[in-house]
């Protein structure tokens, strides 16, 4: 067993100085003589989050940008999943590659973010997890940018953490039931209560159970949830905390991967339904089963010291069947693609445990927080895959399924395990003097991973462990003035390491990302509002650019400036929720000869037998010649947003009415045009601005709720991104939902 003590002094480092700070402290305990409000009367704006800094803290007191959504938030928006709840927040573009029932995606400052749950990261591999149900959520708050120094390995984008339901001390319940076109039927529930002879036992109970289809035809979008929990108030200074989730969905793939031509660009026949299934109904879909369980205890030694530790054990599971027409375009008759399918089963099994050490000291005027930690992932992925050709073409403009040879029916080529372990320690000190407040935090990573690699021409599987560690920093700056504004400056940095080899060889370099951002927070004296405004550079080294399934370069270094204005406001009858994003991202790639590229491609292409593999490595090699900067794919370069509930009570009491406007800019597909000997190889693609409108009516009385919701609502067919591969994707058709909520 390697040695803990030689090999992480850092981590024991940490820890020792946050158990000296309680022997340094002054005698006098920190006087809480101001209540700090947490969220709005009306519960819609949040004043604090625990994201940014692992302990709730007022956002006008965090030197970078958070939002957060509270549960009553996500309610108003309507939203059916954690993709729809985020499309308001300023530098979020939801649902980039349109509606997909696999998974909620965005991009957060024009990179994916990560995804994590109760602090914890949820996703490990691609396409093996359920996606979050928003029912079973208290609150979600979104990171911007470089988040590595307190969850480790991530993107420079940020993360997406979601808060579950936790139990409380009141008892109350809630049933709700919900239908909508595409013959959406759901029912769901929340049930909270409290026993015991000083109510120290705590339970909760959620469940959710939808049957609908989906604006895709022959795609469901079916989903089981139950997500108990329980609470126990061990003592005055210790609460622990059992959260767990049991879930199954049953889908398929409502993104289909349509073509330039006939999307984005004229076709001779037409533009293509947007509800135009490319797979076989009989055999596509996408099932999707998890448990988890998650372990809270909060542990007071002193009013001035605190331990959390939380811990999850997650095992979930997917089988997908998918047809997709690749290289995506049309053949010769201008109505026909060809098509290959895809197998893929996987797996995920993961252990990760974060230990926190709080302490608060006081030093006459100064108070210093300081959070100290160690946390440890230890994640096993499989995935199983199999593709090949689709033996009968599929006439996107009449479709006559069932045509095709059989299909496998399983992969019996089962893929070995990869193993991913991370352990990490953190240790941030937050300084506050006064009006001005200093938080500064650093970390050190060891992650090593375990996969089962080919060498050569040897078919035989080799165990290959790759280790790698990092350390990254963030510092920031904020000066409280007495009319609520709070402008900050801040640095910080993240580490994603990048494992596997590239398809074509060798091994990939981690990315290494840096933000430098200012901004200002303004809470005003009084009021209920809370706005935010920042500036930002970030710069993304080592980016990995996917010319083809089997080309691979990692040569560039991503650098995205941008502009994000954020405005909740909240009155008596009317609040408002507003935001603005400019992102302006360039791509430097290293500049290489249209001649080497293209021999370079053609030696590829030779290995290659199958002749549209051939012709997306050709087309792909044009992506690398020039030495113009190139944006990235699918980021608008402007989003704004507003939304507004008016709650007329003035009129009829209970009554309420929300609309919202959401305005999305053009996007790239991430390449450049190409021209070479006067012949246009490669034309670069940008989708076009759209505006899309969502509404809201509702009325409360008694104990119920009726409302009606609807995105989209004039049902525009908009174009959410292309991207240089040749694939577009279609956005959200007008959904329609219809709500009656029972409280007791």
């Amino acid at each position: 067993m390697r040695s803990f003590k030689t090999k992480h002094p850092m981590l024991l480092s940490a820890l020792a100085i946050a158990f000296s700070g309680a022997s340094i402290a002054d005698d006098s305990k920190k006087n809480n003589e101001l209540e700090i409000i947490e969220v709005s009367p009306k519960g819609l704006i949040s004043y604090v989050s625990a994201s940014a800094s692992k302990s709730d803290v007022p956002i006008t007191k965090t030197p970078v940008s958070v939002s957060v959504l509270t549960s009553k938030r996500i309610s108003d928006l309507g939203a059916e999943t954690l993709q729809d709840a985020i499309g308001y927040v300023a530098g979020v573009y939801n649902g980039p590659y349109g509606v997909d029932t696999r998974g909620d995606w965005s991009k957060i400052r024009g990179v994916d973010p990560l995804v994590y749950v109760d602090g914890l990261q949820m996703q490990f591999g691609h396409y093996n997890n359920t996606r979050t149900n928003p029912y079973t959520l208290e609150r979600v708050e979104i990171l911007k940018g470089p988040s590595s120094v307190l969850y480790g390995q991530g993107s420079t984008g940020g993360i997406i953490n979601s808060v579950s339901k936790r139990p409380h001390s009141e008892t109350k319940g809630e049933i709700w039931a919900q239908v909508g076109n595409y013959d959406r039927v759901q029912l769901a529930g929340d049930y909270n209560t409290a026993f015991g002879q000083s109510d120290e036992y705590q339970a909760r109970f959620v469940g959710v159970y939808r049957n609908s289809d989906t604006q895709t035809d022959f795609v469901e979008d079916n989903t089981f949830v139950f997500a108990p929990s329980f609470a126990w108030d061990i003592n005055q200074d210790t609460r622990l905390t059992i959260l767990t989730n049991i879930q199954e969905n049953e889908s398929g793939s409502s993104t289909q991967f349509f073509p330039h031509e006939g999307t984005i660009l004229p076709a001779k026949y037409g533009q293509i339904p947007s509800e135009r299934f490319v797979s076989e109904p009989s055999w596509d879909r996408y099932d999707t089963e998890q448990f988890a369980i998650t372990a809270i205890v909060e542990h007071s030694i002193s009013e001035d010291t605190q331990i959390n530790w939380s811990t999850r054990y997650s095992d979930s599971s997917s089988e997908y069947r998918t047809i997709f027409s690749w290289p995506p375009k049309f053949e010769a008759d201008k109505r026909s693609i060809n098509r290959i399918f895809s197998m893929s089963d996987g797996e995920s099994k993961s252990l990760l445990s974060d230990v926190q050490v709080h302490q608060y000291v006081e030093f006459n005027d100064l108070e210093i927080n300081i959070v100290a930690g160690i946390d440890f992932q230890d994640a096993e992925t499989r995935t199983s895959r199999l593709r090949g050709g689709v033996s009968s073409p599929l006439d996107l403009y009449n479709p006559v399924y069932g045509l095709h040879d059989p299909l496998p029916t399983e992969i019996t080529n089962i893929a070995p395990e990869q193993t991913d372990s991370q352990l990490g320690g953190y240790l941030q000190a937050t300084f506050e003097y006064k009006h001005f407040v200093l938080n500064a935090a650093l970390r050190h990573d060891d992650i090593e991973q375990k996969t089962w690699e080919t060498a050569g021409n040897n078919a035989t599987l080799t165990q290959v462990s790759k280790s790698q560690s990092a350390l990254t920093g963030r510092i920031g700056a904020l000066y409280q003035f007495e009319n609520g504004l709070s402008p900050y400056a801040s640095y910080s940095e993240s580490f994603q390491p990048l494992y596997g080899s590239k398809p074509q060889g060798g091994s990939y370099k981690p990315k290494e990302g840096e933000q430098i951002e200012y901004g200002v927070k303004y809470q005003p004296a009084g009021t209920e509002h809370l706005i935010t405004a920042s500036v930002f550079h970030i710069t993304d080294k080592n980016h990995v650019r996917e010319i083809s399934p089997l080309e691979h370069v990692q040569d560039g270094e991503v650098s995205v400036d941008g502009f994000e204005l954020e405005a909740q406001l909240e009155w008596e009858n009317l609040d408002v929720y507003a935001s603005y994003a400019y992102t302006d991202s360039k791509m430097d790639t290293t500049p290489l000869s249209s001649e080497e590229i293209f021999a370079q491609a053609s030696l590829l292409a030779q290995q290659v037998q199958d002749p549209a593999m051939q012709q997306q490595i050709m087309a792909g090699a044009v992506l690398m010649t020039g030495t113009d900067d190139v944006a990235l794919s699918a980021t608008p370069e402007h989003l704004a947003s507003v939304w507004a509930t008016y709650r007329a009570d003035n009129l009829v009491e209970g009554l309420k009415f929300g609309a919202g406007i959401r305005y999305v800019g053009k996007t790239f597909d991430g390449s450049r045009s190409v021209s070479i000997g006067g012949v246009d190889y490669h034309k670069a693609l940008t989708t076009d601005s759209f505006t899309l409108y969502d509404m809201m009516i509702g009325y409360q009385f008694n104990d119920y709720e009726l409302s009606l919701n609807i995105d989209n609502l004039t049902d525009k067919t908009v174009i959410t991104s292309c991207l240089y591969r040749g694939d577009c994707f279609y956005g959200q058709r007008r959904t329609v939902t219809a709500n009656l909520k029972y409280r007791f």
